[in-house]
């Protein structure tokens, strides 16, 4: 497998110069999709300017200085995807969560201290398994086990602690709830559910919005109920 990708082929998401250099790093195999994920090694160079070369982004990471999710990082290819938090240990002492724009391209924003420390998961699959507890994935891969009576439905989403893991409130995909799109043609918005219409056919779900639009199930991340939970947008008041 090679670990280098061109410049030229480099995912629509990813906020990078079109010209440069002609090789990037190739994101690793990992909790995200490489067109939805970002290397750590861009993010530190080309989007935040921590660094100015891999040699340095290598020192870094050997310090100890930078987290995901709540975890030391140590590889440069880690790709961050939405939801993910980034965080640098002091003197830079900066917390930020990957979210989409407008224009659906991968973006940091600057969130608190405390927020950094917790995360929206969007169940993708639930199924059950021994010992009478059902196992529910999350979008970025991680698997919850949950009590069986545990009320989670493909579609919604948890408040999770970091590092943990620990399920700290349940966000179901009902109407009134406040949903974050994170992807076609009203990506980056926040819109309040209306209702879910389910199709007994190959096409997929829908989700229509109060606002008048409706969009595909699986772009549709339930972020709270009256506001969102937690920091979408930079220079937005939660």
């Amino acid at each position: 497998m090679t670990f280098r990708l061109k410049r030229r082929a480099a995912p629509r998401s990813w906020t990078v110069p079109r010209k440069g250099t002609k090789w990037l790093k190739r994101p690793a195999p990992g909790p995200h999709a490489q067109d939805q994920s970002i290397p750590l090694l861009l993010v530190l160079r080309d989007l935040r300017h921590v660094v100015t070369s891999t040699r340095e982004a290598r020192m870094l990471l050997r310090s100890g200085a930078v987290k995901v999710d709540g975890k030391v990082a140590h590889d440069l290819s880690r790709g961050l995807g939405l939801m993910d938090t980034l965080s640098f240990a002091a003197p830079l002492d900066a917390h930020f969560r990957v979210v989409k724009d407008r224009r659906g391209k991968l973006i940091l924003v600057p969130i608190p201290s405390t927020e950094a420390t917790v995360k929206i998961g969007r169940v993708r699959f639930k199924h059950a398994v021994t010992g009478g507890r059902v196992e529910v994935t999350l979008h970025d891969g991680r698997n919850l086990l949950v009590p069986a009576t545990t009320p989670y439905r493909v579609g919604d989403s948890v408040k999770i602690a970091l590092p943990e893991q620990k399920v700290v409130e349940h966000l179901p995909l009902a109407p009134g709830s406040l949903a974050y799109v994170a992807g076609g043609s009203h990506v980056g918005e926040l819109a309040r559910v209306e209702r879910v219409e389910v199709r007994n056919s190959s096409q997929p779900n829908l989700v229509h919005f109060k606002e008048g639009f409706s969009t595909v199930k699986e772009y549709v991340y339930v972020v709270g109920q009256n506001t969102p939970e937690i920091t979408l947008a930079e220079g937005v008041d939660r």
